[in-house]
């Protein structure tokens, strides 16, 4: 059997990058240590690529001119510089968009740039298996050409078959799943939950298809066999994501995350790269555990979210447009004065605050609130924003201390005892009805206890917009709550001259 040899010094070098990769992995888990797990990732993923290029250079036999006594001496391997300068030209123009892309993305486009990155992998799995199957033998997975008529057949060894059909059916699911992922999280698509008939028993014969495909892989190579696979794997993870809402789509990305990393660990063994398989095995259990804690917290179940909103019901509440009702109206000097006269004020951000771009600002307030003697924290919701940790990422660009920012279960008992809560563009996260309305397609998500608080400052452009669920928010009309109406930025700026 033909076998693809790895240096020792490979495999050290590998286990170099896997040991940077728990290390980036490890720094990630808090704002403070983020940016040294962020370069821990860059030096492994560095060392994992630079080793993959030097033990894989490209060799071409040198040709034996001088006749065949001489072949032995003359017909050796030399380096193929056309195969490498080609793939040192797209690992320039990936670099080279990668870049670009990282410094012209706005934070409030980052999920969406998530997903697409999610896409990306999945796609790169696909074609490793669709390349690895039609050419087994280039990849080391085949040492039996049997004769056909035409052109050789080379028979896959049976291990390699489940490898490259798991690997190629993930990776087709992770690509179109992240697709609607990013149409939905970019506004191409709405984000009310598209229910289709039939949808789960359709779902669950599709896998049940995929994997019995899977298996007869293993014993009977036809390509119809391996296309099918792939092809019903790309409409599984379409017919996977159209059903969740837009109140789930941070725990979608968290666990598209968590398959694109079992895709690459899959392609890693089809690749005999052990690199691969370490990054992808911590990508996907990471990626996993990360979306069964925000299931936890969102009081939703993770089988439930990861089968395609199981469980879910279409939206009867008629919550799709803000409800006529009484509602008071404030100004920026009237927020400043609340806020300056209190002992404790509660900053809750959401997606309105990425939008704006005004984090700065915000902290800015919150440096002046903090001179004249007000206690300041900041409140955060596990899905407040379009992806996990985003509203955590903007307070950490704005320099916000660390210690002002406060998980849901740590302060939400705080409100009662609080002055003012300043919600800046958060909606779903501190909605009432999620406790109240069994109808409400966010109803049993914890929320933030925000109405409790003595009085709440509530910055929004119009009362004619609802969430990214698509529900009005009670909070809005209760006695205890002020409207400002205007752009997030705009208004915090006014209320900073105002506190001036």
């Amino acid at each position: 059997m033909h076998e693809l040899t790895v240096s020792p010094w490979a495999s050290l070098a590998y286990l170099v990058a896997g040991v940077c990769f728990i290390l980036a992995l490890r720094g990630l888990s808090s704002p403070a240590s983020s940016q040294r797990g962020n370069r821990f990732g860059i030096i492994g993923m560095t060392i994992a690529v630079v080793t993959t290029l030097v033990t894989h250079v490209p060799v071409r036999m040198n040709g034996c001119p001088l006749g065949i006594g001489r072949c032995a001496i003359l017909d050796r391997p030399v380096v193929d510089w056309l195969t490498v300068i080609e793939i040192l030209a797209a690992i320039g123009l990936g670099a080279a968009i990668g870049l670009v892309t990282a410094r012209r993305i706005a934070m409030t486009a980052m999920p969406q740039l998530v997903a697409a990155f999610h896409s990306l992998v999945g796609l790169a799995a696909v074609l490793v298996g669709v390349a690895a199957y039609l050419n087994p033998q280039a990849f080391g997975i085949s040492d039996l050409v049997v004769p056909m008529i035409g052109q050789p057949f080379a028979v896959i060894h049976p291990v390699s078959r489940i490898e490259l059909g798991l690997g190629v059916a993930i990776g087709a699911i992770t690509f179109s799943g992240s697709v609607i992922a990013f149409l939905k999280l970019n506004g191409n698509m709405g984000g009310k939950p598209i229910m289709l008939p039939g949808r789960h028993v359709i779902n669950l014969a599709l896998l049940a298809g995929i994997l019995g495909l899977i298996a007869y892989f293993v014993t009977e190579q036809a390509p119809w066999v391996f296309w099918t696979i792939a092809i019903l794997s790309f409409v599984i993870g379409f017919l996977l994501i159209v059903p969740i809402g837009g109140a789930d789509m941070p725990v979608v990305v968290s666990m598209l995350n968590s398959y694109s990393g079992w895709a690459a660990a899959a392609m890693g063994f089809t690749l005999h790269n052990s690199a691969m398989i370490i990054t992808g095995a911590l990508v996907g259990s990471s990626g996993a555990i990360l979306s069964y804690i925000m299931c936890r917290a969102m009081n939703r179940s993770f089988i439930s979210v990861i089968a395609g909103g199981f469980g879910a019901v279409a939206d009867t509440s008629g919550g799709g447009t803000a409800i006529d009702r009484p509602w008071k109206r404030g100004s920026a000097e009237d927020a400043a004065f609340l806020m300056s006269q209190a002992e404790q004020v509660i900053i809750v951000p959401g997606y309105g605050m990425a939008v704006a771009q005004a984090q700065h600002v915000l902290r800015e307030m919150g440096d002046k609130l903090k001179a004249e003697g007000v206690r300041v924290k900041y409140a955060i919701h596990p899905v407040a924003g379009r992806m996990p940790g985003h509203m955590n990422v903007l307070l950490a660009e704005a320099n916000v201390p660390y210690d002002d920012v406060f998980e849901l279960e740590d302060i939400n008992s705080e409100f009662a005892q609080t002055d003012v809560a300043f919600v800046i563009g958060a909606n779903d996260v501190t909605n009432p009805a999620a406790k109240t309305d069994k109808t409400s397609p966010i109803y049993g998500m914890p929320v933030l206890d925000v109405e409790k608080a003595k009085t709440v400052l509530f910055i929004k452009r119009s009362m004619g917009g609802v969430g990214y669920a698509g529900v009005d928010n009670d909070l809005f009309y209760r006695d205890n709550t002020m409207m400002l109406l205007a752009d997030a930025k705009k208004m915090v700026e006014d209320i900073v001259k105002a506190l001036d």
